[in-house]
């Protein structure tokens, strides 16, 4: 099963089994994949108007429809860090209106352990992280500056710190920071990108 989002709402790339047991309606469209073509029409629905509110697309071989879907796109991996103090709080960071997690591309060289900690390193000033475990990747989609449609898979990790003072890299927009028990930032009215609270949904 794949989840990504486009303009913050979800297409789920399913098998037959579990798509033919959900209920749509005029806001939630279930679809059985017949042929790449389609998916174009699905994906601009989500693009350029408000039509649904989510989409679950389904079939036989969920391997075919990936990568149908993903041929569609540039793939721009990235890494990210989900980093736990002491206290068992996770740091958010908040950047263009959004509480956000650190997290960046990858650089030539690198394997995805080394990015998730260097963006970590390079984005809220914290050296000293070990990374504990993996956690599900996330999907989401954008439109680069020359309008080519991007996918961006974001590989994720648990981490603890002994530190507790961060250093923003106000560069990348970063604005602000904080330390908060997941499920609080669950509970709470901040607001984050579908795919982040998916990662703290994880978590709890």
């Amino acid at each position: 099963m794949y989840k990504i989002y486009i303009n913050d709402k979800p297409i789920l790339l399913t098998n037959a089994e579990f798509g033919k047991k959900q209920q749509g309606d005029e806001r939630n469209l279930v679809v059985l994949f017949r042929h790449r073509k389609s998916l174009f029409q699905y994906v601009d629905s989500l693009e350029k108007n408000n039509s649904f509110d989510s989409i679950i697309i389904f079939t036989k071989d969920i391997e075919v429809l990936k990568n149908d879907f993903f041929s569609m796109y540039k793939i721009v991996p990235a890494a990210g860090g989900v980093i736990y103090n002491d206290k068992e709080e996770v740091l958010m960071i908040y950047r263009r209106g959004f509480w956000d997690l650190p997290k960046g591309k990858f650089e030539e060289g690198e394997t995805i352990p080394e990015t998730a900690v260097r963006e970590v390193q390079e984005e809220v000033g914290l050296n000293d992280v070990e990374i504990i475990k993996e956690l599900p990747t996330t999907y989401h989609t954008y439109r680069n500056r020359k309008d080519k449609r991007c996918l961006k898979p974001t590989y994720w990790f648990t981490m603890k710190t002994a530190e507790t003072e961060v250093k923003l890299q106000t560069e990348e927009d970063i604005e602000a920071s904080m330390w908060i028990k997941p499920a609080d930032f669950i509970n709470s009215d901040k607001v984050a990108y579908g795919s982040i609270n998916d990662v703290l949904k994880a978590l709890v």
